[in-house]
């Protein structure tokens, strides 16, 4: 059974508050994507009145976690998993309504896949692009996720 954006939400509530009360949302989450967003406001601004870099980061991981953990649950294996390295690059002020997108489906099944076939620790990189309303990008980050049998 697939997990919805809302049991995502419930999840990031519990473990992972500081996100959840900064606005960030998974959207939306399929077999290949997964997209989430965050609202620039007074508890996740900087003092130039834009989008605090971590928050952005903590909305672009989530988009590349939650495919990971998609992934790891549908296996029905016990697969821990976790953030190696990660790069990221700004390009406009963030304001408004973030949204992150992270196209890697593909890539993290076969990491599971190889993951589980191999017995030996796996990595992937997951790319999630922030956009503003209209579309610019406004942030980039890409995450080294590894994954190793329990």
């Amino acid at each position: 059974m697939a997990l919805s954006p809302a049991q995502f939400n419930r999840f990031m509530f519990f473990k992972l508050p500081s996100a959840w009360w900064c606005g960030v949302r998974l959207k939306e989450i399929d077999t290949q994507k997964a997209i989430t967003s965050v609202k620039h406001r007074w508890v996740n601004q900087n003092p130039f009145k834009s989008m605090f870099w971590a928050v952005q980061g903590m909305a672009a991981e989530f988009s590349t976690g939650a495919l990971v953990i998609q992934e790891i649950r549908k296996s029905g294996k016990p697969v821990s998993m976790l953030v190696l390295n990660n790069k990221a690059n700004f390009s406009k002020k963030a304001t408004g309504r973030i949204q992150f997108v992270c196209n890697g489906g593909d890539k993290v099944s076969d990491a599971v896949t190889r993951t589980l076939s191999t017995g030996e620790g796996q990595t992937v990189w997951l790319e999630a692009v922030g956009t503003d309303r209209d579309g610019q990008v406004v942030s980039t980050f890409s995450f080294e996720w590894t994954l190793k049998l329990k």
